[in-house]
Order: structure tokens, then C-alpha cells, then sequence
């Protein structure tokens, strides 16, 4: 817009404003510029960064864990089978020996992979042994990692603790990792804009990398902080919309 009004604007580059909805869900807005082929060299993608450059972050996959069992009548719990019982057995593992076993897979500028069970729900009343529990996971992978290794996985996981349980995949789309190659001309002219000697991860996940699959080279730049995300009272300070305004002016006035 500053350009629009100012100029000069480059005569040989095309800029494309796009407004992006659903990024929260299912990232509708995000899937259908991917599918359009539109063919850009770059996206920048206005997440809170703080004005840096991010080329790497986190892909998301949301599972659900059911265990089965048995009711029966609270004073009698041995006619039963419990599946909070089966449930504890199966988040015991997961913040113990699966953390651990992620906590080794690391990457340069994402550190590890994590795991975190974000959702409990079993059991009707204290005098009745629960016949069914369920969890939802909040699995955050890395580069290279896919949701049907990370799947398989967690099949494995629960099949070795010898508990009767089903895993389903709650998510509508894949929400994979983004690692955008950091050498690129464009990359590393807007890395040198911004003052940057190298380009930065996050852990969140963003419209980014669904951009990235449709064959779009992408990069996280916004004002803001992640911080203020997601609370009551988001803001921006000015000084970061100034910083930024002046980064991208800057950036595309050196395009030919």
C-alpha cells in the first residue's frame, strides 16, 4: 500500500495482496491459493515474528486415543475393566519414554519434536467402573517427519502396552512442518533487508508451509509478538507496523 501510494513501484515484478481466511481450522484460504498454481517466486506470510525472518517451523497432527473396556458397579470394580486405568497406562507412556525418544530428534532451528495430551474425558460417575476414555494429542512434528510415520508410531505404542484402544486422526487437512531452503536469492535478500545474518524457527504452525506444498517458496515475517496470540487483548505496538513497513518497501523496491 505504501508503494501503491508513494512508488515507485518495480516494473518487472508482480505483487499479489492476499487476505487468507480459516487459518485457524482447516486453512481454506491458504489451500485454495496452493491449488491455483499462481506461481509466485515468494510468500510472505504476516505471522507475529517480530519483524525477523522465519524459514523453518513445526507441522501440527492432532490424534485421538479411545480405550475400551468394561462397566461394572463401583463396589464391584473386578467385574469390570477399566479405561481410565488402560488411559493412565497410555499417557504415562507418551510423557515418559515417547518425550524422551522425541526429545532426540532434533533440528537446527526447531530444537526437538514434542508431544502433550491437551484433553481428557472418561467415566460417567465415581460408582460406575468407565467403560471408555479418550485423549486428544497435540503432536508437533519436524522437516521430514509425516503424519503416517508419526501415526504408525503411536499404533505401535499402544499395541506394545497391550491395552484395547483405538488411534484416529482428528485433523481435516495435514498441517505439515515448513523448511524452506534459506539460500535462495529472494530469501536472502529480505534476510539482508531485515539485518539478519541467518533466518530463524518457530514452533507454531502457519499458512506457510500449506503455500510450500503447493510449490510456493515461503517465509514467516510480521510484526508482533506470538506472545500476544491468542489472548484477550492482542495488540501490535506501532513501532513494529513502522519497522515492517519500512522492511518491505525497502525489499520491493530493489525487485527489477
Amino acid at each position: 500500500l505504501e508503494l501503491a501510494a508513494r512508488g515507485p513501484r518495480p516494473r518487472g515484478t508482480e505483487i499479489i495482496l492476499t487476505a487468507l481466511v480459516d487459518e485457524e481450522n482447516n486453512q481454506s484460504g491458504s489451500r485454495a491459493l496452493a491449488k491455483a498454481k499462481c506461481n509466485a517466486n515468494l510468500a510472505i506470510v504476516g505471522e507475529p515474528t517480530l519483524c525477523k525472518i522465519v524459514t523453518a517451523h513445526k507441522g501440527d497432527l492432532w490424534l485421538r486415543v479411545t480405550t475400551h473396556g468394561k462397566s461394572a458397579h463401583g463396589s464391584k470394580p473386578h467385574l469390570g475393566k477399566n479405561a481410565v486405568h488402560a488411559m493412565a497406562r497410555v499417557v504415562e507412556e507418551l510423557e515418559t519414554r515417547y518425550a524422551a525418544t522425541l526429545k532426540r530428534r532434533t533440528h537446527p532451528l526447531l530444537g526437538h519434536a514434542t508431544v502433550n495430551v491437551g484433553f481428557i474425558a472418561g467415566g460417567k460417575q465415581p460408582n460406575i467402573v468407565p467403560d471408555r476414555c479418550e485423549i486428544l494429542i497435540d503432536r508437533r512434528t519436524l522437516p521430514g517427519e509425516s503424519d503416517a510415520a508419526v501415526f504408525a508410531e503411536l499404533s505401535a505404542l499402544i499395541r506394545r502396552l497391550g491395552v484395547n484402544a483405538e488411534l484416529t486422526d482428528t485433523k481435516n487437512a495435514p498441517c505439515p512442518a515448513l523448511e524452506t531452503d534459506p539460500n535462495l536469492p529472494l530469501v536472502r535478500q529480505l534476510t539482508r533487508c531485515a539485518g539478519q545474518r541467518r533466518t530463524l524457527g518457530v514452533d507454531y504452525f502457519s499458512d506457510a508451509a500449506v503455500l510450500a506444498s503447493g510449490g510456493i517458496p515461503s517465509v514467516l515475517l510480521g510484526p508482533g509478538d506470538i506472545a500476544q496470540a491468542h489472548t484477550a487483548d492482542e495488540w501490535v505496538a506501532l513501532a513494529q507496523l513502522e519497522r515492517l513497513t519500512r522492511l518491505l518497501v525497502k525489499f520491493l523496491r530493489d525487485q527489477p
